[in-house]
């Protein structure tokens, strides 16, 4: 017997023995098909965009303004066209109907209205825009202040770093609340306190990934190479670092719109925020929570809102994170 009789054949196809060729995809189709398998993700964004046209259009929605008073409407239960006839949000309270009682057989408040007769529909998704501009805020100071002062401290180093380390370390050292009260006291409450007070501590967390990452970067080889090629300090950070971290801070950015949000609302809730009649979320909570037992109408909306707004960015987040990173990869 030969040496190759030996041997015995086990697959009798051919099949297993062909070249397998992969059609070769990009980064960010990677990216976008990994998040589109996302339920989450994909339901946090659609959650984000649902939210937000509601916040633009809703208002329009009735004829009611945010500020409006109506005295012979106070704390109407609510009460939607056709919807009433299946025997919810038909203006009942303890058995009663308010609207009929009242004779408004034609007057109609979605979400109802509160202790001054105003519409809450209007005033929630006006509060609505407040938290979008406190996300978008959010976003662009970690995009421009945080990641710009991480970029230079990390690639600096040196006594350049240790400075500008040191100065993040005196701002991290004073409460939030404290640089929210001082400016209330120069400016009054508002949403300007808010902001300022955003753009002086709001971007700290974002600086300090950027520049792990940068110090991580710039000892690897394609960093020495572009410097032997004479590329600048510019197109280092902008064309070599930039790109390898821009995923990371998308991730930090969205991570941090949560807590932005929040905090507006936490501020308006305990008066140092948006003043009536001035609407935001923090400001109906607050006005809700004073009468929950006997009205809890009134503190529910901007709380669903608010709840789902923060739990879509951070499902959002979540994805994107998954997404960026190829360790999530599923081979």
């Amino acid at each position: 017997m030969s040496q190759v009789d030996k041997f015995e054949r086990i697959l009798s196809t051919e099949d297993f023995q062909k070249d397998v060729v992969y059609e070769g995809v990009s980064f960010w189709k990677d990216v976008y098909l990994r998040f589109i398998e996302n339920r989450g993700a994909v339901i946090g964004m659609i959650l984000i965009a649902i939210i937000t046209f509601m916040a633009f259009f809703g208002p329009m929605m009735n004829e009611h303004s945010y500020k409006s008073k109506v005295d012979n409407h106070i704390n109407l239960p609510p009460r939607i066209p056709v919807i009433e006839k299946l025997g919810i949000f038909d203006g009942e309270r303890s058995g009663k109907n308010v609207y009929v009682e009242k004779g408004l057989d034609d007057v109609y408040y979605w979400f109802g209205t509160d202790n001054l007769g105003r519409d809450l529909w209007t005033r929630t998704w006006v509060g609505t825009r407040v938290s979008i501009y406190i996300a978008m805020l959010a976003v662009v100071i970690d995009m421009f202040i945080g990641m710009g002062y991480g970029l230079i401290s990390g690639y600096v180093g040196g006594n350049v770093d240790n400075v500008m380390q040191r100065f993040i370390e005196i701002l991290s050292g004073i409460p939030n609340l404290v640089i929210v009260t001082l400016f209330v006291i120069v400016l009054n409450p508002g949403i300007l306190s808010i902001s300022l007070a955003l753009v002086i501590t709001g971007w700290i967390g974002m600086s300090r990934v950027v520049r792990s990452q940068v110090l991580k970067l710039k000892e690897l080889d394609f960093i020495l190479a572009s410097k032997t090629m004479g590329a600048s300090t510019g197109m280092l950070l902008m064309q070599d670092l930039l790109p390898n971290i821009f995923g990371q801070v998308i991730i930090m950015s969205m991570f941090s719109v949560p807590n932005a949000i929040f905090y507006e609302s936490f501020l308006a809730f305990i008066g140092l925020g948006l003043q009536p009649p001035l609407a935001s979320l923090g400001v109906l909570i607050n006005d809700g929570y004073k009468s929950i037992l006997v009205y809890p109408h009134i503190i529910l909306p901007p709380v669903i809102v608010l709840a789902l707004l923060m739990l879509s960015f951070n499902l959002l987040a979540d994805g994107l994170r998954d997404s960026f990173d190829p360790k999530m990869k599923q081979h």
